[in-house]
């Protein structure tokens, strides 16, 4: 045989028994016989570069150093899950899935892996890049990293599309994660603190050699990308094992929320069993083109829900509270704990949310309190042992001024909170204000990061982010550790930013309740923010989604304060002042030419519901030119709807319901040559 036929029999031997090994869990070979072939092949491919491939097991090694992981957009977003605790809670989603679409539902039932949330593409079989989480939006390039994973094959078999996504969980098993802490304490070093967080920082390590020496896996649990070969949740699972995914094999599915609840309670039980952490069951509805039909909300699939298994509980002592103050002065009161393992992580604060969360729970300094992880994220006190009490115990007095600059708190009517209005004196809002603005999700300033923040205020160099755009190099270098370089690349970072979309700009400015997605609908309605300013209650709060507490914020935003208003606090700038500076600067103040070509308001005020499978563009596509030409999108047909463009395989009850209403029922032509007239 020749020398090329031999190195790729052997590249097919490996492979297979890689993917036997690591995948299948199923070795048919010794380790002692795999070294010697992958030894062989190594040795081969060194004597032969002309042979070189990619995904030779003999690369899987690592070697590569990254010093700066590349952002890379998503090409199909990523979104978080909503979470569920009750049988109330999977019934109350159930409702709300059956008002929107037709037919019987039926739910796929998985595991909920805790790891690092991963994306994988794949092109012609090979694996091309591979990004983290991130913000949801854009994720990190960890692609060296993953490729030492033994479980993410490299290139897959039978008869995959040429191009998709697929989604899963970087996990480190706790046989792993337990060898790797032996080490470190054989050699005198602190313990790793838990598998996730492990997992996760593996994946930002610089040396893809040292992640190829950690034992982690890839667990794959969803298909994304146009035209699929597949109809249903179970059916890509089935497939992506096929191609050759890991894929645990306990996914099943359930007809009913009954079967559903088997499901999750069985594994309440017996996930202690299992090889990887996992804190819940995410249930899914089976059907791809139902799931189509459901979309999703700003944050979460509406066909998904994670229901999380009861949160581990421990008591510890309340040693002291401390106050917070947020960015739009909101007040926070932080409970300081005697350090306590809770979830695998060590818990030393929780937050206590507001006054009257504090006096119902009738929390004290010193109390025995009862903590919890809100999710297995966040912890939480959510009770008192009363029976430990000391008799000497008194209730606790809530703050009346601001700990930072010691104005009288305010607490207005509605509010949970009470709030600093020292907006334009207090260090900490002013920091936390700009620290907001320059965030990834907003201004994305290259350069800067929150400490520099705070070492401009502290310095006086910033008053407020609209003095970001006056920095010069030689003002920064006198701060504390800043070089040449760094100064200069600050400076640049922020003359790059003015090229930043109108409605990222609008919500960097920090509006109290305009939050990404509220920012969006504000930009693309009002289109400057000229228009904005100028917006009255009544036009606001006709906007989708735009309720009073939004539209008052916003107007209270803009608007000039008068001068005896809170006399002794320092007025400073107006937020129309700043806004105006911004401008002069050159940061995008309305939504560009080019994207207003693409707009227009031929279907203003118009509500469509969309139905079935379409063929001359993707139900995404055909929401985004009803929103882009002024209509709004509805999952559900009403009396207010205006139209239903049904698709093929359009639900009967549906087109009966539309017939009920007398909603006209268009077809796809019919609604592009709508837009087009």
């Amino acid at each position: 045989m020749d020398i090329e036929g031999h190195i790729n029999n052997l590249r097919n031997e490996l492979r297979e028994h890689n993917h036997k090994y690591y995948v299948l869990d199923n070795a048919t070979i010794s380790d002692y016989d795999f070294d010697v072939l992958l030894k062989e092949l190594k040795e081969l491919e060194d004597a032969n570069p002309a042979f070189y491939d990619p995904t030779s097991p003999t690369q899987r090694v690592g070697g590569e150093v990254t010093k700066n992981f590349e952002t890379v957009p998503h090409t199909f977003r990523m979104y978080s899950l909503d979470n569920s605790y009750s049988k109330e809670d999977l019934e109350d989603w159930e409702t709300r899935i059956k008002k929107m679409v037709d037919g019987d539902v039926i739910y796929t039932c998985e595991l909920k892996y805790d790891g690092a949330s991963m994306s994988l593409t794949y092109e012609k079989g090979l694996l091309v890049r591979a990004l983290t989480r991130g913000d949801g939006l854009q994720g990190d390039n960890v692609t060296a990293n993953v490729k030492t994973i033994k479980s993410v094959p490299l290139q897959l078999r039978g008869d995959y599309p040429d191009l998709f996504e697929i989604r899963g969980e970087i996990v480190l098993p706790f046989d792993g994660f337990n060898a790797m802490n032996e080490d470190r304490i054989s050699a005198g070093e602190e313990p790793y603190r838990n598998p996730r967080n492990t997992a996760s920082g593996s994946l930002k390590l610089q040396d893809s050699a040292e992640v190829a020496r950690r034992p982690l896996e890839c667990l794959l649990y969803s298909l994304v990308g146009d035209k699929l070969p597949v109809t249903t949740q179970m059916e890509g699972l089935q497939k992506a094992s096929e191609w050759g995914f890991k894929v645990p094999p306990v996914a099943k599915m359930a007809t009913s929320i009954d079967s559903v609840l088997d499901f999750i309670n069985y594994w309440d039980v017996h996930r202690h069993d299992l090889p990887y952490e996992t804190d819940g069951v995410v249930v899914k509805v089976n059907n791809l083109q139902q799931q189509e039909e459901l979309g999703y909300t700003a944050k979460a699939p509406r066909w998904a829900m994670a229901y999380k298994f009861k949160a581990e509980q421990v008591s510890t002592i309340l040693e002291e509270i401390t106050y917070q103050v947020g960015r739009t002065g909101a007040i926070t009161p932080v409970a300081n704990l005697a350090p306590v393992e809770l979830a695998g992580t060590t818990v030393k604060r929780a937050s206590l949310h507001n006054a009257d969360q504090i006096e119902k729970l009738d929390i004290r300094v010193g109390d025995t309190v009862y903590v919890e992880k809100g999710g297995e994220i966040i912890p939480k006190i959510i009770g008192v042992n009363f029976e430990a009490r000391s008799a000497d115990s008194q209730p606790t007095r809530y703050i009346v001024q601001c700990p930072d600059c010691k104005t009288e708190l305010v607490r207005t009517d509605g509010d949970a909170k009470h709030f600093c209005p020292n907006e334009k004196g207090c260090p900490t809002q002013i920091i936390g204000r700009i620290q907001h603005f320059i965030s990834r999700k907003a201004m994305d300033i290259e350069g800067l990061g929150g400490e520099t923040v705070a070492l401009l205020v502290n310095a006086g160099l910033i008053k407020n982010y609209a003095d970001l755009y006056i920095l010069t190099a030689d003002a920064i270098l006198p701060l504390e550790r800043m070089a040449q370089k760094s100064a200069e690349n600050l400076v640049e970072g922020v003359m790059k930013s003015k090229e930043i979309a109108f409605e990222r700009v609008l919500f960097a400015l920090g509006i109290r309740f305009v939050g990404e997605t509220v920012a969006k609908k504000l930009a693309k309605h009002f289109k400057s923010i000229d228009a904005l300013m100028e917006a009255t209650f009544e036009v606001l709060i006709t906007v989708d989604e735009i309720g009073d507490r939004i539209a008052e914020s916003v107007i209270a935003f803009f608007k000039t304060p008068t001068q005896d208003l809170f006399s002794e606090i320092p007025q400073g700038e107006t937020h129309r002042e700043v806004i105006e500076r911004l401008r002069n600067y050159g940061v995008q103040l309305a939504i560009s030419k080019e994207e207003l070509a693409g707009q227009t308001d031929k279907l203003s005020g118009a509500i469509f519901v969309v139905s079935g499978v379409f063929t001359k563009v993707s139900r995404t596509d055909l929401k985004k030119l009803i929103e882009d030409n002024g209509g709004k999108v509805s999952g559900s047909i009403s009396k207010k709807t205006r139209y239903v463009v049904a698709g093929d395989s359009m639900g009967p009850s549906k087109r009966t319901k539309a017939e009920d209403l007398g909603v006209p029922i268009i077809s796809e032509d019919d609604f592009l040559s709508m837009i087009a007239n």
